[in-house]
């Protein structure tokens, strides 16, 4: 892959949306809806949200944004890589941008929820190998079987 380019976006781009609503019909497929927890277009393009986007070209591989939870803690939302990108590296190249970005923030924590069930484990994965571990639920959620609590102190 050549060297992918990390933009900010507007959710409601229409490749990213297409690629958001790829996210959530996979979400669909996994998790019962009291278990999702993903964000709309709406709600990526709020205040305090900034989602990202990674590039080739004109070929958009994968996305994420950071939900300020308050002036020290944010959460990490809409992680996706595009289904013909997976296994590529650009999760990972995604995952440590906005870690930067938290750091140049000032944030001091990381959180983020993803699924507890067997096709969240290369997610999983991905968090631990960037140091996030297991958390209690945070900034409103309630512990669910469905789901797995990581945080990473910066």
């Amino acid at each position: 892959m050549k060297a992918m380019e990390i933009r900010a976006d507007d959710p409601r781009n229409p490749p990213v949306a297409a690629l958001l609503a790829e996210h959530l019909g996979d979400l669909v497929r996994h998790s019962p809806p009291e278990s999702m927890h993903a964000l709309d277009a709406d709600a990526l393009g709020a205040p305090g949200v900034t989602l990202w986007t990674a590039w080739e070209g004109e070929t958009l591989l994968g996305c994420g944004a950071l939900l300020e939870l308050d002036r020290t803690h944010a959460e990490i939302k809409s992680m996706r890589t595009a289904t013909r990108h997976l296994r590529k590296g650009v999760a990972a190249g995604l995952l440590a941008y906005m870690i930067e970005q938290a750091r140049q923030r000032g944030y001091r924590r990381l959180s983020l929820e993803t699924g507890s069930m067997d096709a969240f484990a290369p997610s999983r994965a991905l968090y631990a190998g960037y140091g996030f571990v297991p958390c209690e639920p945070f900034a409103g959620y309630v512990p669910d079987p469905h789901s797995v609590f990581m945080t990473h102190e910066l």
